[in-house]
């Protein structure tokens, strides 16, 4: 077997790999720390082994012993985004297929990127602060030592002691708490997860926490102020687990509960096994954004359970994924909708290779990321690249029921492993050996080592995009003279899947004269909606348009939440209305001690401001 290098880890998993994690976490909100203690089991891949490398970033090292003996450990020269190696010279030497339990006392860093600290004033309820981890892609490294790549997985085993008015929860199922015994004023929480999972799917969350049963094996975590809101919103989660099932095989974690988030949380969902990470922008009170959860829910079997070998394969994780997403959408809803969904997904695709430039090697299926930041390189390109690969082949093989059969198969194949893009194609061969020769006429080149928009267009139904197309055009074609034609009913008749399709087409298009945009909010009142994928979408619309009435509602929304869907082209919209270029950076600047570490830095390269320390693309 060849051995697996990942350009994103210094950590030496070649010669041993990690089995299990003991954590006991100290919550220290008062300096920005977590005091940690992790014994990591480890076994000898080789014989002779006398030495090992673990990832680290930004970590105060205090002690090291292999087997309760005193190790020599050095921390190396750090790489600009990578972190430092810890090298630990073992006091004994290993034979292939032996155990050591290496024990490390180690301290955060305030500036840890995993980890986001919050005020009191940043919460929902003002009174506690509030800790949230999110350690995809390569940030584990940053709050534990550990070999910080897919390729390796473990279980673990968590105890952590907190302040005793709030709550922990983590990626695992709870084992129960405990007033802490050398502290009357914290409770210590346990943690056990017999899945073995790679180490960025370590996850935890300290705050005044809530939660509500809405199903067998979920509830729902929140602060109190939007906890019974956030059970209404995802009462749908036990029927799309169990067509989950059905599509793909058991559900093997167990518990499956969901925590919605402060508003900072970078992304849409994490899918952090047990305990789904939600950001609060779902919260639109009509159901309508369920297509987060149904994602999130589907990495239970395509990320979590089969896993991606190195984020240079993070297709595998995420195009699997957004098929899936879809396919359970088709069940609970109707084919032409999951359609739509995809039609939409291509869309978003062309606006991300857009942004990177259709010639940057990043949007690759398959892209190298030697020497790349994988927070600079993260994108839509493997998720709608890759679904759309994965559609192409539906359509090539057989339709959606033969192809979704290889899937599951695929599944089942590669469970508990990490794999390649390699591993998944001679997978495909081999299931399809009686269509092989239509196989060798995908032009896999062209899909997954050649920048920019992929080779083929799949063909999609679009008896649900038509009403969407209809009206963008009518708007488009509108002069001044027609504009009385348009009325309420216009939207009345459209869901809110298809008014967030009527948007994204117009940001396709030119920008719309002011005059338009005007009667567009006169007669739809656009901005009276809280559900925040139409409102990003409108908001653009107008800032496009140049209307400076809708510049501090764009602001607001840019600032208010920190998913980075909505906060990057917001600003990014706002710096190129030139009159409010300096109020956008100005913006920026006093609300980035606010937002997650990761936005914080891509939204100022967006903006052009620290050009010098960026670090890679």
């Amino acid at each position: 077997m060849a051995t697996v290098t990942d350009p994103s880890s210094l950590a030496s998993f070649s010669k041993c790999i990690t089995r299990h994690l003991n954590l006991r976490f100290h919550v220290d909100f008062d300096r920005h720390v977590i005091k940690g203690n992790v014994a990591l089991t480890i076994e000898a891949l080789e014989d002779k082994l006398s030495s090992l490398i673990l990832d680290t970033k930004d970590l105060k090292i205090n002690k090291v012993t292999a087997n309760g003996q005193d190790a020599k450990f050095t921390l190396g020269t750090a790489h600009s985004f990578n972190g430092s190696p810890l090298e630990i010279t073992l006091p004994f030497e290993l034979s292939r297929g032996q155990h050591v339990i290496i024990e490390v006392s180690y301290e955060t860093s305030p500036q840890a990127f995993a980890l986001q600290w919050l005020t009191p004033e940043q919460t929902a309820g003002k009174k506690h602060p509030y800790l949230f981890s999110q350690c995809q892609a390569t940030h584990c490294r940053t709050m534990v030592p550990c070999q910080d790549t897919p390729s390796v997985k473990h279980t673990y085993y968590a105890q952590v002691s907190v302040p005793k008015e709030l709550v922990a929860v983590m990626s695992a199922v709870r084992d129960g708490q405990e007033a802490d015994p050398k502290d009357s004023s914290r409770t210590i929480y346990r943690f056990r997860q017999a899945v073995a999972m790679p180490s960025y799917l370590i996850a935890i969350v300290v705050g005044a926490l809530e939660s509500r049963e809405i199903g067998p094996r979920t509830r729902v975590w929140s602060e109190k102020e939007l906890v019974d809101l956030a059970a209404y919103e995802f009462a749908e989660t036990e029927a799309m687990l169990k067509t989950a099932e059905q599509l793909a095989g058991p559900y093997v974690w167990g518990q499956y509960d969901l925590l919605v988030l402060p508003p900072s949380f970078p992304y849409g969902g994490m899918e952090n096994p047990c305990l789904t990470f939600a950001t609060p922008t779902l919260l639109a009170g009509d159901r309508s954004l369920s297509s987060v959860i149904a994602h999130e829910i589907s990495h239970s079997w395509t990320g979590n359970l089969v896993t991606n070998k190195t984020w240079e394969h993070f297709w595998l994780n995420e195009g699997h994924t957004v098929y899936l997403e879809r396919m359970i959408a088709g069940r609970m809803f109707n084919e032409p909708f999951r359609q739509f969904k995809a039609m939409g997904g291509w869309k978003e695709l062309q606006d991300s290779i857009n942004t990177f430039g259709a010639k940057n090697p990043l949007t690759n299926l398959v892209p190298d990321l030697n020497e790349v930041n994988t927070d600079e390189a993260f994108s839509l390109v493997p998720y709608e690249k890759g679904f759309a690969l994965l559609y192409h082949l539906e359509e090539l093989l057989g339709g959606p029921e033969v192809f979704m059969g290889f899937v599951k198969s695929y599944i089942q194949m590669f469970a508990h492993s990490s794999v390649s893009t390699d591993d998944w194609k001679n997978y495909l061969y081999k299931y399809f050996k009686d269509k092989v020769d239509i196989l060798n006429k995908v032009d896999w080149n062209g899909w997954m080592h050649t920048p920019g928009m992929p080779p083929v267009k799949p063909q999609y139904d679009t008896t649900l995009a038509d009403a969407c197309i209809a009206l963008c055009k009518k708007w488009i074609k509108a002069s001044e003279a027609d504009l009385s034609s348009f009325s309420a009913a216009d939207l009345q008749k459209l869901s809110s899947h298809q008014v967030i399709e009527f948007l994204a087409l117009l940001l396709h298009e030119d920008p719309i004269p002011l005059s338009h945009v005007k009667r567009m909010q006169e007669v739809y009142n656009l901005n009276a909606v809280k559900n925040s994928e139409i409102r990003f979408r409108w908001l653009r619309v107008c800032v496009r348009a140049k209307w400076e009435e809708a510049v501090p509602l764009a602001f607001q929304m840019a600032t208010e939440q920190g998913r980075m869907k909505f906060t990057r082209p917001l600003f990014r919209e706002l710096y190129n209305f030139d009159k409010y270029r300096e109020q956008t950076v100005s913006t920026f600047l006093k609300c980035r001690s606010a937002m997650h570490a990761v936005t914080a830095m891509l939204v100022a390269k967006d903006l052009k401001i620290d050009q010098g320390k960026s670090t890679a693309l």
